[in-house]
């Protein structure tokens, strides 16, 4: 019995291990069939290892908020639709690369939403990550400098779902949008990006400034995007589930 407790320790098997102790402290194991007794230790390793690939899924997200689509409060008048998060729940947008742009005023739940639509992406499996807009470009910026803007470049493309928060609260230089905008076309119908910002979709091209660059940003970002228009000026998390 401890040669096999000790070897699944050895081997790392931290759910099977879990569960032989768990059937050995409670005498279960001598009544069970090898079968039935594999089985449920499989489960466990199963279980682990999806708990441990979804703790190391969101830790390398960082996001902003730990939050959950079971948190959210579906309101008529908040402008936010059971139906579609239940859509977007099913990370189809994901799969198809496609976008998805939430808009409102301070305080509606953007940034919220877009923590829970990521954190739900990452219990599927899904690799994300989290960034307000301007660290984001600064972030671009200090690669430049560095030298690692391809390897750079490569790790956002290989990102399933990228949240970029808090858009458009300040204009983007001209390298910043050659820079978001090959970002974006490197996406494009591959990976899926949430964009969250307080200005509607039509006030962007001002942010961005440049009218050529806008419209192939805007154009590869909009056209196949679900959109959430917040109204609230109340967060969005479900009080009764705090």
């Amino acid at each position: 019995m401890l040669q096999v407790e000790t070897k699944l320790k050895q081997l790392k098997l931290r759910g099977m291990h879990r569960s032989w102790q768990a059937l050995s402290e409670t005498k279960r194991l001598h009544d069970l069939s090898f079968a039935d007794g594999m089985d449920l230790m499989l489960q466990a390793e199963e279980e682990e290892r999806q708990n441990s690939r979804f703790e190391r899924l969101t830790s390398s997200a960082k996001f902003r908020y730990r939050a959950s689509i079971e948190e959210l409060y579906f309101d008529p008048g908040r402008g936010l639709d059971k139906g579609l998060i239940s859509d977007l729940a099913t990370c189809g947008f994901i799969s198809k690369g496609e976008s998805v742009l939430i808009t409102g005023k301070t305080g509606s739940g953007k940034s919220f939403v877009a923590s829970a639509l990521g954190y739900h992406a990452c219990a599927k499996g899904y690799r994300v990550g989290y960034f307000n807009t301007q660290k984001f470009m600064v972030k671009v910026k200090m690669a430049r400098l560095e030298g690692s803007i391809l390897s750079f470049f490569d790790k956002i493309a290989k990102t399933q779902l990228l949240i970029l928060d808090d858009f458009g609260l300040t204009n983007l230089e001209k390298q910043q949008q050659y820079d978001l905008m090959e970002v974006i076309e490197d996406r494009h119908g591959k990976c899926s990006t949430i964009i969250a910002s307080q200005l509607p979709v039509d006030c962007w091209y001002d942010v961005i400034s440049e009218s050529t660059i806008a419209d192939a940003i805007l154009d590869r970002l909009v056209h196949t995007s679900y959109r959430i228009e917040l109204m609230a000026e109340n967060s969005l998390r479900n009080s009764k589930k705090r």
